[in-house]
């Protein structure tokens, strides 16, 4: 019987229906194709627990905290001090994009939001001053993939209240690799600019730097006062979803670029796609009952022990399959699936919770670049107006310099974990 809601998973899958519904109908399936009516009557309980997590109070909040930071004309001016810093050197436009993103991630914390957002706003951009239209899409998502991994991060925080991790250490763990990830990028930035010879913007003046850099400063805040205020447990990472939301409030009617009249519309996008996620969330915890009812984590870990004792090969053999995981499924249902599967291995490895989430975070992360289901090659590919089949070619360097970060951060423990560490000293 399992088998056969395995294919029906596959099937569904590869018919195109939207990962959250596929979860709950390969669980139901089960369910009464196994004349389980006991598990039955507490499903709708396991599907609330879900959800039953103040942790994840923070989803909403930070997706309000970036919808008003975009009303409010905080994003153009991330991005228009990034371009004064470096955009008159050359390819300083794909160098923008990239510290730009990295100046969004410690904000949005939604890769695919970011992806969404960053095209409108670089793409054009970029094509305007003379770069490959291709290359301008494949870097500007790219470099998205560090939302989720510079803090906040979505997937910190439903990892966190999965397993139990401290969120704010895990929070705190994400700001070494995402610089890390930005650097990667941007030494990708400079081969290929070395071969191809990308343009150059004007030199900004100092008067129009000075200026630029006082509009940023407000905008600055934001990031600020979620890392220090989590560093000097002023409040919970939940806490500084709420206090994001309030300064970006503030900041967006300071820059008088946020209007009482848009306040409806930014509600409900937030509603929209907190809805979204929650379903995704409630429906994956049903699965997860499915797979805990079947003991699969327990033939997972009695699998891996027997192929090998040794922590580093058992996180290669994690890095692959996740990577493979990361291709077919949404990177949140991943790590709501997988999660429970895996965290029984940890104390027999010997493996911290902490740097252990942030590697699963970035392989599901990574797994938005990776044909054929990569969700963040559909929405670039999408709005950028660039065909799939050249999107994914130019996202190829990207992609294979993600992953050797990806493999640094595996067996270089130190860097995942030095600020954690540092915070507990």
């Amino acid at each position: 019987m399992l088998l056969i809601v395995i294919a029906l998973f596959i099937v569904f899958l590869l018919l195109g229906i939207p990962i959250s519904l596929v979860l709950a109908m390969t669980s139901l399936t089960y369910l009464f194709l196994g004349d389980l009516t006991s598990l039955m009557s507490s499903a709708p309980q396991k599907m609330f627990s879900g959800l039953d997590n103040f942790g994840l109070l923070a989803v909403p909040l930070f997706m309000l905290a970036g919808e008003l930071m975009n009303g409010g004309g905080i994003t153009k001016r991330l991005v228009a001090f990034a371009k004064v810093l470096i955009g008159h050197y050359r390819g300083g436009l794909a160098y923008v994009t990239v510290i730009a993103n990295m100046f969004l991630a410690s904000i949005l914390g939604s890769a695919n939001a970011q992806a969404a957002m960053m095209s409108k706003v670089m793409v054009p951009e970029m094509e305007k001053e003379g770069y490959p239209r291709d290359f301008s899409a494949a870097i500007t998502l790219a470099s998205s993939i560090v939302a989720p991994i510079i803090p906040p991060s979505m997937l910190f925080i439903i990892y966190g209240t999965l397993t139990g991790a401290s969120i704010a250490d895990l929070f705190m763990a994400g700001i070494i690799p995402g610089i890390l990830m930005g650097i990667g990028f941007v030494i990708v930035i400079g081969y290929m600019n070395y071969k191809h010879q990308f343009p150059k913007s004007e030199r900004a003046s100092l008067r129009d730097a000075f200026r630029t850099f006082l509009q940023v400063i407000p905008a600055m805040l934001i990031p600020f006062t979620i890392i220090y205020g989590i560093l000097g447990g002023i409040f919970t990472p939940t806490e500084s979803a709420a206090i994001a939301c309030v300064i970006a409030f503030i900041i967006g009617f300071v820059y008088r670029e946020l209007k009482l009249s848009s306040i409806p519309e930014i509600l409900v996008n937030t509603v929209i796609n907190t809805a979204i996620i929650s379903y995704l969330i409630v429906t994956a915890n049903l699965f997860g009952f499915v797979i805990a009812y079947e003991q699969i984590p327990q033939l997972v870990a009695e699998s891996m022990l027997s192929l090998s004792e040794n922590p580093l090969v058992f996180l290669l053999l994690v890095n692959l399959f996740l990577l493979l995981v990361g291709t077919v499924l949404d990177g949140i249902a991943a790590l709501i699936i997988l999660v429970p599967v895996m965290m029984p291995l940890l104390a027999t490895y010997q493996i911290d919770p902490v740097h252990f989430g942030v590697i699963i975070c970035i392989n599901l992360t990574i797994g938005l670049l990776t044909p054929p289901v990569g969700t963040g090659l559909f929405i670039v590919s999408s709005i950028a107006k660039v065909k799939f089949e050249r999107l994914v070619v130019a996202i190829m360097p990207f992609l294979a310099m993600a992953i050797v970060i990806l493999l640094i951060l595996t067996y270089w423990e130190d860097a995942v974990m030095w600020i954690p560490n540092l915070m507990k000293n």
